[in-house]
């Protein structure tokens, strides 16, 4: 295993587990003929530890599986491997650290001409660094000018890296008008979700989200936050959103792994102020990860 010698690689910030031990910093772990560093032949996950909690880590770690399986890589890890060592991982920092946590798989040879990748190739990894929760402060976001693909066009029923480029260029694009996300919209000109987050809005004390339809990862977080509110006796509705619909609304706010519950306080030229609904919602997500 060649390792990564520029400065900032051993900083123990970061701890991977690799190829049978942890390992600090930035590990090397593909060649310029590792299928994945060439043609994107990734899954990950992404869970969440903080102040001393891991919410639906065990979600998190069964779908990396799932999302091996439908890219055509072999899921090698047992989830409660992957949980073990997650738990062997949190002892490397401090109780109440934020942490991203991150698990993958590559393929790391192909098949035939070496577009077609090797399942039996399939490499792993567990990655945990420091990453700190973003304050509920929000953000603002605009329309993009980038769509989300359609399930024909793209392999969406994984998380896989090949999909991010677009997320990256989308919010790109959005920084360079001044906004700090990028809202997307699908084949249809529906909206999807934020470029990192799905999205939730509410109006007259009604939260409605778009309903999952093949574009966009329906997230584990999303899915938690509309069970703690339906639990608490508020109406969630799926349905399909249009732009003006967000325009309309009361309360703009998004939810996923990172951040977990934000408000957006614009959207383009419109203000949005956080209310009541996206306090309830991260009042209930907060109180179910401590165990409430």
């Amino acid at each position: 295993m060649a390792e990564d010698h520029r400065e900032g690689n051993h900083r123990e910030d970061t701890w991977t587990y690799f190829e049978g031990a942890w390992h600090p910093g930035n590990v090397r772990m593909m060649g310029p003929r590792t299928h994945a560093a060439w043609l994107a032949s990734t899954v990950f996950d992404g869970a969440r530890a903080f102040e001393g909690v891991t919410p639906d880590l065990d979600l998190h770690l069964a779908r990396i599986n799932r999302s091996a399986t439908a890219f055509g890589l072999e899921p090698v890890v047992a989830q409660g491997t992957w949980a073990e060592l997650v738990r062997d991982g949190l002892t490397r920092f401090a109780p109440d650290a934020a942490l991203y946590i991150r698990p993958m798989y590559w393929a790391e040879g192909g098949l035939g001409g070496a577009v077609r990748m090797d399942p039996a190739s399939t490499a792993w990894c567990l990655c945990l660094y420091e990453a700190p929760m973003p304050p509920p402060t929000g953000f603002t976001a605009t329309l993009s000018p980038f769509r989300r693909p359609t399930a024909d066009a793209a392999l969406l029923d994984a998380k896989a890296g090949c999909l991010y480029p677009n997320s990256s260029r989308a919010i790109a694009e959005a920084a360079s008008r001044g906004f700090g996300n990028a809202l997307m919209r699908d084949a249809l000109g529906n909206v999807a979700e934020f470029a990192t987050a799905n999205v939730l809005m509410a109006r007259d004390g009604v939260v409605y989200t778009p309903v999952p339809n093949g574009t966009f990862l329906a997230g584990i977080t999303r899915g938690r936050v509309i069970a703690l509110l339906r639990g608490a006796g508020i109406t969630v509705v799926e349905k399909t959103l249009t732009v003006d619909d967000l325009m309309g609304a009361d309360e703009l706010f998004s939810v996923g792994n990172f951040a977990k519950v934000v408000p957006v306080t614009a959207l383009d030229d419109r203000p949005f102020a956080p209310g009541p609904l996206f306090r309830k919602a991260r009042e209930l997500y907060w109180a179910f990860a401590h165990g409430g």
